[in-house]
């Protein structure tokens, strides 16, 4: 059987011809390989008898090829692929021929008669290359086999049916500008990204060499000039002007400066600095990352009073520099920066900052202690007007003068009650009382000798009957609220009146206690059974103050060995018939006895009682006739207030009042005389409103004045009209009752209807 293979179309006869010509070299190859696998023989002669055999067995009606097929075949009919012919085949019909294989009966038919293999479908070399088929001839009428199975293989063969293409279009590439010739060259020197960044290229491909009749593909590639430094940061104004408040606390911000480069990311990184001026000490500069901006921060607490401007140098520079491009430079720029401080109100200032007075408990009131001082900080200097916060001095012991600001006591002081004294002065200014300073002032009490030393408890001893001459019975010591720098030391010796005490003795240790001892012996429960011994106490201040404290001696009966056995003395002055039982029962009778006589005295004082005034009545309806009426405008004798102003006139203020006589006795003169003769007329007031404050018995006034005349000045002229009742003439009230409740009850005693009687 041997194949054929032709073209149905003129189209494709260069393509037919040339796959005859590689038809033919491939049997040719095919034989030498076959010729070259066959092994070896022994002599020349039996390898031409063994080919003789070889050809004679081997010998079959197929002939293997190939077939050879254009792709992208356009026509109507089927294309012509090859036929199949075997040698058996007489042309009658009697052999069928039969295709089977990859794209057997899909993309290959076969004639079953006369062997023609057609290609029903479009083929696609870039799709598939080639395709593996198996031909077989059979006996029409017997199906068997008159040929072996042979297998051959259609190869589709290329036409330039498709251009090239670029497979990862359109391609990004990115070039830093000023860039030297590489593979995509540029085509101009020194090209600038900050002109022109973007740029986009096509690229042609075309294949067979570019000749007449090849396709061709293209493809975008688009480029990116990237930033290197070649820019130098530049300040777009030379001068900054900018203001802050005096009270702007450290770490605010200022202002922000900005030196712009065309550069960009790392290359337009800036670094701000002060390079000169006179506020580098009070302002810092930090750079902001973010933004590339530089922030103007204050360093240190700014005050409008002693400086009111600054002026910087702030230099802004790239910190990443390209040693090639350093012609371009510096790569660094300087501007001004004016800051003015701007003034704000402030709170008065104390100087010092903190006071610390030492001031003796005993000193007068209304004494000067310190002299508080602050200032307005403004340029205005304010007036300032002090006082004390209350909070502070919750017992009122001190006192300041508004206008000088002398700290003075208003209370007598107490070491031992209060030894440290922490006020707070304020300081307002007068013409706005919004703006206040403080200061703290700690005023220490210094001890001063005036606490007599005394037992610190009640000492109650006993004494045995057979106690003998010289005994100790009790040791006594004393406690002083004061506490002088070089320690207390007490004296004890028997008061004046038991200093020549026949029973007791006292001896001084010398170490502040003292020891009781027995002078004698012999004492007896039924002659005196309780003995008081007063002793001295005295302790070694300056002045040397003392005091009396009664020890009770009991005396006891006690046993050979000094123990107490009993101390009362009943068991020798009740009769023997007498029990403790019935001694108790006769204090419970008369314990009794006076519970009822006091009760019967308090009903007999509840009975004389006068009745409680009904609630009805009105006291304030009582009609009070005054024989006088109190002076005008020009009654100025009444009371000469010139008395608090002039020194000289105190002692006369002090006089006890000619029109009053008080009811109990007045306390000035427990207020020490020292303070009243003082030059300043505040410790006058404060003495006397301390007087006030402690007397608790005074009259609910200061004085009480009797005016005898009315003054011709008086623009009121007679007040009285108490006397008009006396007078035919009918009067009017009724204007009380537009005058407020307070005087509604007038208005209604003077004001009645008719019917209603008046009160006299």
């Amino acid at each position: 059987m041997w194949i054929s293979h032709r073209m149905g179309s003129a189209k494709t006869w260069l393509g037919l011809s040339m796959s005859l010509c590689v038809c033919l070299m491939m049997n040719l190859i095919t034989m030498v390989l076959s010729e070259s696998t066959r092994p070896p023989s022994k002599s020349q002669g039996d390898s031409l008898s063994d080919n003789l055999l070889l050809h004679q067995r081997m010998k079959r009606s197929w002939v293997w090829n190939q077939f050879f097929v254009l792709e992208e075949y356009t026509g109507t009919d089927p294309l012509y692929v090859g036929k199949l012919h075997s040698d058996m085949d007489r042309g009658d019909g009697s052999i069928k021929y039969i295709l089977s294989g990859e794209g057997a009966g899909v993309v290959f038919t076969i004639d079953d008669t006369t062997g023609d293999i057609h290609a029903i479908q479009r083929l696609d070399r870039e799709e598939r290359s080639q395709y593996t088929l198996r031909a077989q001839a059979l006996d029409r009428r017997t199906g068997r086999p008159m040929e072996p199975e042979s297998e051959f293989i259609i190869k589709i063969q290329d036409i330039n049916d498709n251009e090239p293409k670029f497979l990862d279009g359109p391609y990004v590439a990115s070039v830093p500008e000023m860039s030297p010739v590489g593979l995509i060259r540029t085509a101009l020197m020194n090209m600038d990204r900050e002109a022109k960044e973007y740029y986009e290229v096509i690229i042609q491909a075309k294949d067979m060499g570019g000749q007449l009749g090849g396709l061709a593909g293209t493809t975008l590639v688009n480029i990116t000039l990237s930033d290197v430094n070649d820019n130098p940061p530049r300040f777009p104004q030379k001068h900054y002007q900018m203001s802050v408040l005096e009270s702007a606390p450290v770490s605010s911000t200022v202002g922000r400066v900005l030196a712009k480069d065309l550069d960009e990311g790392i290359n337009a990184e800036m670094k701000y600095s002060f390079v000169d001026g006179d506020g580098l000490d009070a302002f810092a500069i930090t750079t902001d990352l973010s933004y590339q901006v530089g922030i103007i921060t204050v360093r240190k607490p700014l005050n409008f009073e002693s400086k009111k401007s600054y002026t910087l140098k702030v230099e802004g520079a790239n910190p990443h520099l390209e040693m090639r491009f350093l012609n371009l430079g510096p790569f660094r720029d300087t501007a001004t920066v004016h800051i003015s401080v701007e003034d704000v109100d402030e709170p008065p200032v104390f100087e010092p900052s903190f006071y610390f007075v030492e001031v003796p408990e005993d000193v007068d009131i209304g004494t000067t202690i310190q002299m508080i001082h602050a200032k307005d900080p403004d340029v205005t200097n304010n007036s300032i007007r002090y006082s004390i916060d209350r909070s502070s001095d919750p017992g009122r012991f001190f006192y300041v003068d508004i206008t000088t600001g002398a700290l003075m006591t208003a209370r007598p002081l107490d070491r031992e009650d209060i030894s440290w004294h922490n006020i707070t002065v304020l300081a307002m200014e007068l013409n706005n009382p919004s703006q206040v300073g403080s200061v703290p002032v700690t005023v220490r009490a210094l001890d001063v000798n005036d606490n007599a030393p005394e037992f610190p408890r009640f000492y109650e001893a006993f004494v045995c009957e057979n106690a003998k001459p010289g005994q100790l019975i009790q040791t006594v010591s004393a406690v002083d609220q004061d506490d002088p720098q070089e320690g207390q030391h007490f004296y004890y010796s028997l008061a004046p009146e038991a200093a020549n005490n026949p029973n007791f003795t006292l001896r001084d240790n010398q170490d502040n206690t003292a020891w009781i001892l027995t002078r004698r012996s012999g004492f007896r429960q039924q002659e005196q059974n309780t003995f008081y011994l007063p002793i001295l106490i005295a302790d070694n201040g300056r002045p040397m103050l003392s005091s009396t404290g009664t020890v009770t001696i009991h005396v006891c009966s006690c046993d050979d060995k000094g123990l107490v056995m009993s101390c009362n003395a009943e068991a020798y002055i009740l009769p023997v018939s007498l029990s403790r039982g019935a001694l108790i029962a006769i204090l419970a009778c008369i314990f009794v006895l006076l519970v009822l006589v006091l009760l019967i005295l308090s009903m007999r004082r509840h009975r004389k009682q006068p009745y409680i005034i009904d609630e009805d009545e009105n006291i304030h309806e009582n009609i009070v006739r005054y024989d006088d009426e109190g002076g005008g405008e020009e009654d100025t004798e009444a009371f000469d207030i010139a008395a608090l102003w002039n020194p000289r006139e105190v002692q006369v203020a002090m006089k006890s009042r000619q029109d009053m006589m008080p009811e109990i006795e007045s306390l000035s003169r427990y207020v020490p005389q020292a303070c009243t003769m003082d030059s300043s007329v505040h410790s006058y007031v404060l003495a006397k409103l301390y007087e006030a404050d402690m007397d608790l018995w005074a009259p609910p006034f200061d004085s009480l004045q009797t005016y005898m005349f009315e003054g011709n000045g008086s623009v009121a002229e007679s007040l009285s009209s108490l006397q008009s009742v006396t007078t035919d003439s009918e009067q009017s009230y009724d204007y009380l009752s537009d005058w407020g409740p307070r005087f509604k009850k007038l208005a209604e005693m003077y004001g009645a209807t008719e019917g209603n009687g008046a009160f006299w």
